[in-house]
């Protein structure tokens, strides 16, 4: 929980100060990696795209292990395979194909030519789509005592897990709305 408040109070600062030093430059619309690194130039001076360079290459080094592990295991426990980095390459075969899969379809896809900063852009408008229906299962299924026997979850825990549910619909219809019907 301490990372998580970490990561979340550093990735305020860094929108907050792009966002100040960008809107002030008058650059209103980012297209490019190029165009983000600037946000740095004020304080980072001539090592702007160095530091740059080294934030995204750093947050790669910790990113891709995860994310193709964490495919790994979904993969693996929708297969009903082993699933463990303990276990060896011979006892996991299929887990560790996975990660290989996952981490080579990462190297294609930074050669392909698409924008990455497109690519977030999707990335979380897809995500904010299919985390709606996901959050009812999780719902329905953290309220029935037949699921969770003595675990449910209390009354005010319910209520906020519906209420983010209910901003994230409306969200994702607004997001419909406004893609649609300009």
């Amino acid at each position: 929980i301490v990372g998580m408040g970490f990561s979340n109070l550093i990735a305020f600062f860094i929108m907050l100060t792009t966002a100040a030093t960008l809107f002030k430059a008058g650059l209103h619309d980012i297209q490019t990696s190029a165009q983000a690194a600037e946000a740095l130039r004020p304080i980072a001076g001539e090592f702007t795209f160095i530091l740059f360079a080294a934030g995204i290459v750093g947050t790669g080094l910790l990113a891709i292990p995860v994310l193709a592990g964490s495919a790994a295991y979904a993969v693996a426990e929708l297969l009903k395979k082993p699933a463990s980095l303990s276990l060896s390459f011979h006892a996991a075969k299929d887990f560790y194909a996975m990660i290989a899969i996952a981490t080579l379809l990462g190297v294609v896809l930074d050669f392909s030519g698409i924008d990455p900063i497109k690519a977030l852009l999707w990335s979380a408008v897809i995500n904010g789509i299919v985390a709606v229906p996901l959050m009812i299962a999780l719902m329905h299924m953290a309220s029935r005592p037949k699921v969770m026997r003595s675990f449910i979850i209390g009354n005010h825990v319910k209520y906020l897990g519906w209420a983010a549910t209910l901003v994230m619909a409306i969200a994702a219809v607004t997001l419909g709305f406004m893609t649609f019907f300009k």
